[in-house]
């Protein structure tokens, strides 16, 4: 699958290019928010003042996507939660109101589907349009769909606008925080891996490709992803391993590692498993850009197709005697679901 385009809103200045030219931010927040564009030149007045964070910063990743290339064959999308704040809403004037006259709005926005309706809407896009609500593999998942509708249309040009997208709402957030998810202490973000704690720090952001089965002006292209549930530390290493075998790669052959490690004392050592494997390997570590959160990987490979062509590099721990031309981006949530993406220039 051929990456033609990309567009990230994040905590850090995707939206107007900054961070890839070098302008790294140090975030001093429990929660790390979303840095938005003004939407004025891109959403409707009217339709923004109705639209919920989630769609608001999807919309605003997709519109500038759309303008730029051709009418896709289809929108597929992952998210952990949606517009959950919508829906929070709309179930407290469920009661509010004793089940009667409610806000179709936060309806209509509460499901997790609602940003892929909307592209389709404002894009009036009748093509597939799918979205895949499975935590924090939702994006894996929206990459695998996305292969097999390549694989079902191999004799003809195809392209989709691929993506996900994640809001911090104040319920789900407090909910995670005391699960003890993220830290109770505040530290700024470039201190973050030297933690000794539990937890880390809660990030937001839409991130968005225009993919292709036509390698022509390609960016990169994902090869190759997989994803596990309830792996042991011992079976990380195999993991890793037997992912490269299938692809006919060494460890020699990958240039550079994305890893989401995120300062949680308890979690991070499966990273290290990792580390441990490809030993001197230049790495980036994307979470102390972004924070944590469940659809984390889309922007992890954001970030891998930007290093792939030549931005980006002040991330790159241990350095890279060449241009890296193969990354492999290893994440996991809570140490229960593993995933790997394979993105090659």
């Amino acid at each position: 699958m051929y990456i033609k385009d990309l567009y990230a809103i994040s905590p850090q200045k995707t939206h107007d290019g900054s961070f890839e030219n070098g302008d790294w931010l140090i975030l001093n927040e429990y929660i790390y928010k979303a840095i938005e564009p003004s939407y004025q030149d891109i959403i409707p007045n009217a339709q923004l003042r109705r639209m919920g964070k989630a769609v608001r910063m999807g919309i605003g990743v997709s519109l500038p996507l759309l303008e730029r290339n051709a009418k896709p064959d289809g929108i597929i999308f992952g998210t952990a939660n949606g517009g959950l704040e919508d829906c929070i809403k709309f179930l407290n004037q469920i009661v509010e109101y004793n089940e009667g006259t409610l806000t179709p709005t936060n309806f209509v926005q509460s499901t997790p589907n609602a940003l892929a309706g909307q592209v389709a809407l404002l894009s009036e896009n009748m093509g597939y349009n799918m979205t895949h609500v499975n935590g924090s593999l939702a994006f894996e998942s929206a990459l695998l769909d996305a292969s097999l509708f390549f694989d079902e249309h191999k004799e003809e040009e195809k392209s989709i606008l691929l993506g996900a997208v994640e809001e911090i709402s104040d319920y789900n957030y407090n909910i995670d925080r005391l699960g003890e998810r993220f830290k109770q202490e505040l530290i700024s973000n470039n201190e973050l891996l030297n933690s000794k704690t539990n937890g880390s720090y809660c990030g937001e952001g839409s991130t968005q490709f225009y993919i292709s089965n036509n390698p022509e002006n390609s960016l990169a292209k994902f090869t190759a992803f997989k994803q596990s549930s309830y792996l042991s530390q011992n079976e990380i290493g195999g993991f890793v391993s037997d992912f490269l075998k299938e692809q006919n790669l060494t460890i020699s052959d990958i240039d550079c590692l994305l890893l989401g490690k995120n300062g949680d004392v308890s979690t991070d050592s499966w990273y290290q498993e990792v580390e441990q494997l490809f030993g001197e390997k230049p790495k980036v570590y994307f979470k102390k850009s972004v924070g944590e959160y469940r659809t984390v990987s889309a922007f992890a490979s954001y970030l891998a197709v930007q290093i792939l062509n030549g931005k980006a590099q002040h991330l790159i721990e241990n350095g890279a005697s060449a241009q890296p031309h193969t990354i492999l981006i290893y994440n996991h949530f809570d140490a229960i679901r593993h995933s790997l993406i394979l993105i090659q220039k």
